[in-house]
């Protein structure tokens, strides 16, 4: 029997009961949808990704991509699989129907997108990049780039990549080398080596559209002086077909501990005469525009990872559920039958662990994926203010909660299944390791934590954080009318006073001159804002559920919202009071790691 990798009551639950998705259709770009229509398209994605995306996980996984010296090769499911995902129309989802797309909420297209990343992540990977470089032409680049990139990219003729990191400069952007010089028909010529370019080279489709980062000679130094650039693999003639290859090449490809299915590259541009490349927008903003790609990445990255906890936790809990294993502690009698491991009470704390990280992961994330909705569409410059400002403060978290907590559900996985998890004959070692990487990519942990504590909460004066200080206290209010939430209310409240104090006393340590030493935690003070914001997001829906217990219909749904409500439990209980030890480290302005000689080590 294949298990679902993803809870469809859940999402059902996520947008509609909490999200109430259709209150978009309000809205003239999506005033032709409904909610039926968000529920086909969501159906659509449950039987692509069961059907020709999950059956070949494993075999990818196995049979990793190949480079022969002039092609790569991979398993041939792959490209029957991403052919279905074309035809209907996924790769297209939010752009306009004037350009082939579905023109859908992000709400709801990231939600595809967590389904086929929870069946395959590997085979995603090539419509994720494809999808996310498509949405900064749109943005940015101009009417004939549109019409001879992005419009085939939406077609599935073409996919894309971004080509940011180098071998020696790695997240250090402002250390890039490659450089592009200017030419008298207005295109450049690119020289320079990206690494780490996932779905850089394969056979896939007709062309791929490389967006690369690139500094202009004579432009200012570090990544003010940084453009962006459509580099495609095969020049496009006028016409509109596919002309001579460009100067860009495949080095190797890289070998992965998990994520096997998505080719990892090196690529080499302008080893002959320089690589072709069409800039986007003006010279020197290409970090700006990349951002547009990058943000829009860092929510898919933390609802990648969602989806790869969400697929180990429904494996784990059918195998609990099924396999039968020892007795309570004070059943003594050997000939009584054993009990089935979920009747353990620590197998139940490691369900409950991955339970509450993957449906909390999932709430932030599409509350995340909403607000792009709000930024985007409202009309009320308000609602679009507000929409920014919390985007700004959560995306670091939306990006890094979920790839550590939710990689933390996946050893809860393995270790449910015992030794059994760990061997190769069942999946959930091979979601750890798939998950292993979204702690990485789009900017590691520690990269976010400085972002979040460096930036983000200090923007604007800490508008964003008292933004969002205000949401809080809104569902803690709201809970507040409901006997059984006081205790969670009141507990969230103290997380939140001491998450604001804390960040004042390392801004008034910044503003001293003290920066080095007052970020040197910044990765604590992630872990600990990102607890908070979970904290909320589980009152929330726990908040809902209770609302809607008492009016459950079936048993199926009683127990669906008193687990909701468990969970939320379980979360206070067991995870929200880790934000005080946090918040001790962060605010002594401890120095350990940061004075730390190198001969010590």
């Amino acid at each position: 029997m294949t298990i679902p990798t993803m809870n469809r009551r859940d999402i059902d639950f996520q947008l509609h009961e909490v999200l109430e998705i259709s209150s978009l259709t309000d809205r003239d770009r999506f005033s032709e949808h409904d909610a039926d229509v968000f529920d086909a398209v969501i159906d659509t994605a449950m039987n692509i990704a069961a059907d020709l995306f999950e059956p070949h996980n494993r075999k990818a996984d196995q049979n990793e991509p190949t480079f022969d010296g002039e092609k790569v090769h991979m398993i041939p499911e792959v490209r029957e699989a991403l052919d279905a995902y074309i035809e209907a129309g996924f790769m297209g989802a939010q752009h306009d129907y004037a350009n082939g797309g579905m023109q859908l909420p992000a709400a709801v297209a990231m939600t595809c997108s967590a389904i086929f990343n929870s069946a395959n992540v590997g085979t995603s990977g090539y419509p994720f990049l494809t999808v996310g470089a498509s949405n900064v032409i749109r943005a940015y680049g101009s009417e004939d780039q549109k019409k001879t990139f992005m419009e085939p990219m939406i077609e599935g003729r073409f996919f894309g990549t971004m080509c940011l990191s180098e071998p020696q400069a790695g997240s250090s952007l402002s250390d890039i080398k490659t450089k592009a010089v200017p030419q008298a028909d207005g295109t450049y010529r690119l020289s320079g080596n990206k690494m780490w370019i996932s779905a850089g080279e394969h056979e896939l489709s007709e062309n791929i559209v490389h967006l690369v980062l690139a500094k202009i000679p004579g432009g200012p130094a570090g990544v003010k002086g940084i453009s962006l650039f459509i580099v495609p693999k095969y020049l496009v003639n006028e016409d509109g077909s596919i002309g001579e290859r460009n100067d860009v090449s495949l080095a190797g490809l890289n070998h992965k501990m998990g994520y096997r299915g998505t080719t990892n590259t090196l690529l080499n541009f302008g080893e002959n005469d320089g690589a072709v490349g069409y800039l986007i927008g003006e010279e020197h903003k290409g970090l700006f525009y990349m951002f547009h790609m990058m943000n829009e990445a860092r929510i898919g990255v933390g609802l990648g990872a969602v989806s790869l906890g969400y697929a180990g936790y429904l494996y784990s809990l059918d195998y609990a559920k099924n396999r039968p294993q020892g007795r309570h502690p004070d059943g003594k009698d050997a000939t009584e039958g054993q009990l089935m491991l979920i009747e353990h009470a620590d197998i139940r704390r490691l369900l409950l662990a991955q339970k509450a990280a993957v449906e909390g992961g999932l709430g932030l994330c599409l509350y995340a994926a909403k607000l792009v909705d709000e930024e985007n569409t409202s009309t009320d410059p308000e609602i679009v203010k507000e929409a920014s400002l919390l985007l700004d403060v959560l995306t670091p978290v939306v990006k890094s909660w979920p790839s550590e907590f939710c990689l933390e559900a996946n050893k809860h996985a393995i270790q449910v299944l015992g030794g059994y998890g760990y061997t190769r004959d069942y999946p959930v070692e091979q979601y750890y390791r798939d998950n292993r990487l979204n702690p990485i990519h789009e900017g590691t942990h520690g990269i976010q934590g400085l972002d979040l504590l460096g930036r983000k909460v200090m923007m604007n004066n800490g508008a964003g954080l008292e933004l969002l200080v205000s949401k809080i206290s809104e569902t803690t209010q709201l809970a507040r009318k409901k006997d059984s939430l006081i205790e969670f209310a009141d507990k969230l409240d103290q997380a939140v006073s001491t998450v604001v104090d804390v960040t004042r006393a390392v801004g008034a340590a910044m503003q001293q001159g003290k920066v080095n030493l007052a970020l040197a935690n910044a990765t604590p003070y992630l872990d600990m804002f990102g607890h908070m914001v979970l904290g909320w997001q589980w009152l929330n829906q726990a908040t809902i559920a209770l609302s809607k217990l008492d009016h459950a219909a079936t048993d199926t749904e009683q127990s669906f919202y008193q687990g909701k409500i468990q969970a939320c439990q379980y979360f206070f209980r067991f995870e929200l009071c880790r934000i005080k030890a946090w918040a001790d480290l962060v605010s002594s302005l401890d120095d350990t790691t940061f004075t730390m000689r190198n001969e010590a080590f």
